[in-house]
């Protein structure tokens, strides 16, 4: 009799992971939380590690024709500290695993790790150790990073709690549409070499791809003025996404509002010229890695005139009415169209 064969694009990415998780339990006291959120937690004592790690291959996260070896090194490490930063932690080390074809040469992986060391330097982390290996065709980056914080101080994904304001840091959609225009212009060049990019005006959106932040300055910031959000995620596959997975995980449902969705000038108007929904951009794109965020109402005083952090909604009881306020009043149900991996 043969064996049932179910395709991994039946269950998605999440679907997977649900899958994986399902099947292992916590052996260990001092494994605090293991699959599910942006980072496993760890008891150290006073305070509590946070793992996560983050692989990227090419020709499915990045494209070396347009991606930079420098801003990709930048970018492996960038993604790892958004995690650590989504547990209102902070990163301490990174390892590093990489896996490179004889088609790359010293110069290369010199290049790479130029980029890694700047990010390194940035948020103040130590690469403490990898491996290195032989790939058959592309460039494989596999990066983990541990951090730190005070006990009780870490922050779930399941903490969103009725009435909690839902907060995001930036803007959204930059990195989807600076993807889009990387892509044409990679296209332009394929039809015609002698064609120089046009990137000049889109300078802002194509570095949100290229180069994300993670934004640690928001958690330095946050903990400055004494608050510890309910909840909390980086935008990493879409702001839809990252709603969803607070709704199922703190068992809340949330409301936003379009016009409250922060969305920075040039990717309106350039997701326009692609003829693209800004706000669909936003909510479906990915990459971003802004902080997505929920607070007490009482904290809302302390950061009411934050320039950076938007109020795009607020949590209530019912975990199945996940929804959007559309700009006309029309109440949407939001759905995760974001990146999916297979």
């Amino acid at each position: 009799m043969e064996e049932k064969r179910t395709e991994i694009s039946q269950l998605g990415e999440f679907g997977l992971i649900n899958r994986i998780a399902n099947n292992f339990s916590l052996h260990q006291a001092s494994s605090l939380k293991g699959i599910g959120d942006d980072a496993a937690v760890i008891d150290a004592g006073d305070d509590v590690m946070l793992v996560s790690t983050d692989m990227l291959l090419e020709g499915i996260h990045f494209d070396l024709s347009y991606m930079p070896l420098q801003h990709l090194g930048y970018k492996a490490v960038a993604v790892n500290v958004s995690d650590i930063a989504a547990m209102n932690g902070k990163p301490e080390q990174i390892v590093v695993g990489l896996g490179i074809s004889n088609r790359f040469s010293v110069e290369a992986v010199d290049a790479l790790y130029k980029g890694i060391h700047a990010a390194c330097e940035n948020y103040k982390v130590d690469l403490v150790g990898g491996d290195t290996t032989a790939s058959p065709s592309g460039l494989v980056i596999s990066v983990s990073v541990l951090g730190r914080t005070r006990k009780g101080n870490e922050v779930y994904r399941s903490g969103a709690k009725d009435k909690d304001i839902i907060c995001v840091t930036g803007d959204l959609g930059g990195a989807y549409i600076g993807l889009q225009i990387l892509e044409r212009e990679k296209a332009v060049y394929k039809a015609n070499p002698e064609m120089q990019p046009e990137l000049d005006k889109y300078e802002y959106t194509v570095s949100r791809q290229l180069k994300p932040e993670a934004r640690m300055d928001i958690i330095y910031e946050l903990a400055d003025l004494g608050i510890r959000p309910t909840a909390m995620i980086d935008v990493s596959d879409g702001l839809a996404s990252e709603l969803l997975h607070i709704s199922a995980s703190s068992g809340v449902g949330v409301r936003i509002f379009e016009d409250k969705i922060p969305i920075d000038e040039e990717a309106y108007t350039t997701a326009v010229e692609f003829k693209l929904d800004p706000f669909t951009c936003a909510l479906n794109g990915g990459e971003d890695y802004e902080l997505l965020f929920t607070i007490r109402q009482d904290d809302f005083e302390k950061i009411k005139n934050h320039a950076d952090i938007h109020f795009i909604g607020y949590v209530h009881p019912d975990p199945k009415q996940n929804v959007l306020i559309t700009k006309n009043g029309n109440v949407v149900p939001l759905k995760a169209q974001g990146w999916e991996h297979f």
